[in-house]
């Protein structure tokens, strides 16, 4: 989906600006996702070269494991954003982003790992670890 797409954390000091392409949505069921969030990522990609990011020095990052940062805001502490080293991409949190999104449902990854609490039954695909 084209077009310029403006997102923000919880309590708006970091913001995010698409110009270009957001992919499909993809949820990731992994548990490092269950604990950062409370059930799952719901991301969307896009070119690292179309996002700018306003508020970077709220941005705190962990590295859960090796080679990738999750970024989240540091004063609300809103999940912002997943990134790979060297990765010309950014998985971005869909719910930053104001409606209408325009986004659709894409694949669901690391479902082998999701929690026993709810069910995948929305027809997407579902792969049992990464879809890469």
């Amino acid at each position: 989906m084209a077009g310029q797409h403006l997102g923000k954390c919880l309590c708006g000091a970091v913001t995010i600006t698409v110009t270009g392409e957001l992919g499909a949505v993809g949820y990731c069921h992994c548990s490092q996702c269950r604990r950062q969030t409370g059930l799952y990522y719901a991301t969307t990609n896009a070119s690292i070269g179309d996002v700018t990011i306003s508020g970077e020095e709220h941005i705190a990052r962990y590295r859960a494991s090796p080679g990738a940062d999750r970024a989240f805001c540091r004063i609300c502490g809103s999940a912002l954003f997943w990134k790979g080293d060297g990765e010309q991409s950014i998985s971005l949190m869909a719910g930053l982003f104001d409606v209408p999104t325009g986004l659709k449902g894409g694949y669901h990854i690391y479902c082998d790992d999701k929690a026993d609490f709810y069910e995948i039954n929305d027809g997407l695909p579902q792969y049992a670890a990464s879809q890469s």
